[in-house]
């Protein structure tokens, strides 16, 4: 049965400590493992701290995916996947063709890229949906978006694996994301935020009644477990901490 709970740090950095001890442990387990990155400030800074605890990890048998990545070309510095590069995949011997990276804007539609990740991903899954995700780390806007997935998006209803976001009220307009049907898919999501302006976010998205239409992060919901990594300003509306 799948439980939510929060983690409540200090402050950011301790929190970006906290989220990549934890994932360096899951990879640290016997088997494959395949988990999904996200970016953002905190996000990456989780990165770098998995890349300083690197040699607990045996990097090949570790499938790197994405969340969601802003469609613009290969090694913009805006792309999730670029910051990535330089935190933890130049520092760990992790195998490239089990680095997935979402596809750059070579020249293809917006539609395109997102049909061939969902592919990539169908490939690696044994169901023909998406891989057996060990964990799908997220971040959350103030408004509770989470990937790129924002409030009222009709992707929030997508039963693809993938959709092509062409309306970011956040630039780029133009990303892919997974929607909220491939994060479910995941064994365990965890949701990472930092500051006082994703207090409000965190405290309706850890209650069940709220509506993922309003508030995505509420729909982000792992099989066997969901947590939310937050910080002490994050999580100064949950209810409990």
């Amino acid at each position: 049965m799948s439980t939510l709970s929060v983690v409540v740090l200090d402050n950011e950095r301790a929190l970006a400590a906290a989220v990549a001890r934890a994932l360096i442990e899951r990879l640290s387990e016997p088997g494959t493992h395949h988990v999904v990155l996200t970016g953002g400030g905190v996000g990456t800074m989780v990165l770098a701290e998995c890349a300083a605890r690197s040699t607990e990890v045996d990097w090949g048998s570790v499938h790197l995916w994405w969340g969601d990545e802003r469609f613009l070309p290969e090694g913009d510095a805006d792309r999730n996947a670029t910051g990535a590069q330089s935190a933890l995949i130049d520092h760990v011997p992790v195998p490239p063709d089990q680095v997935h990276a979402m596809p750059a804007d070579v020249g293809q539609s917006a539609d395109e890229a997102a049909a061939s990740y969902a592919d990539e991903l169908a490939r690696h899954s044994s169901s023909g949906f998406v891989p057996d995700f060990d964990v799908v780390l997220l971040g959350m806007g103030p408004e509770g978006h989470v990937a790129s997935l924002f409030p009222g998006m009709p992707a929030l209803h997508d039963a693809r694996s993938t959709a092509a976001i062409t309306d970011s009220p956040k630039p780029p307009p133009v990303r892919i994301s997974l929607t909220l049907a491939a994060l479910r898919s995941a064994r365990e999501v965890w949701v990472v935020a930092s500051g006082a302006v994703k207090a409000q976010a965190a405290g309706d998205a850890v209650r069940e009644e709220v509506n993922p239409d309003d508030v995505p992060a509420a729909g982000a919901r792992g099989r066997e477990a969901t947590i939310f990594w937050l910080d002490r300003d994050a999580a100064s509306r949950v209810e409990g901490t």
